[in-house]
């Protein structure tokens, strides 16, 4: 994979929560994102049911990969982000839900909403007003436009102004 390498996303908003939700219990949990460490890229594998190939990823120079995880418990990533800073707005190139978050029989809802949200606010604290752009598989264009408010601006980009941001960043990080 070449560094100038993009994905087009392919995750689908399950559900906006208010943080992560239980699916068995509907109890929501408060979370944390953090950049990942070489130490948590041992479990990022295929072996483990991981989609993408994390590990590279995160020697990618012109990026960031964070994770999320449940407040006070650090070591279980309940998903997983790449995004760059392009001085003016944040790119999301990979988004990936952690192999027990996805399915019919996942644990929990709302990983990716969380996900974009927080890559929405750090564009906001850094001053960029929240805007993000992202790159959508086809068929998932008018997803993310009725559910994260994006809007398509040609071929397969995707942005999100400020004002669907600013709601995202609220629902998900209300202090």
């Amino acid at each position: 994979m070449s560094k100038l390498a993009k994905y087009h996303i392919d995750v689908e908003i399950d559900k906006l929560t208010n943080s992560i939700q239980n699916t068995i219990s509907g109890d929501s949990f408060p979370t944390d994102v953090h950049p990942i460490t070489k130490a948590d890229l041992k479990i990022l594998t295929k072996k483990n049911k991981w989609l993408f190939n994390w590990i590279e990823e995160f020697t990618l120079t012109d990026r960031t990969v964070f994770k999320l995880t449940i407040r006070n418990n650090p070591d279980i990533i309940q998903g997983l982000v790449s995004i760059s800073d392009y001085n003016d707005h944040f790119y999301l190139h990979l988004i990936e839900s952690a192999p027990f978050n996805l399915g019919r029989n996942k644990l929990y809802e709302g990983v990716p909403g969380n996900l974009f949200a927080f890559t929405c606010k750090i564009s906001w604290d850094k001053g960029y007003q929240g805007f993000i752009s992202f790159t959508s598989k086809t068929k998932l264009v008018d997803h993310y436009e009725k559910t994260l408010g994006a809007t398509h601006i040609g071929g397969l980009k995707m942005v999100i102004f400020p004002n669907e941001a600013i709601k995202l960043i609220r629902k998900y990080f209300p202090n």
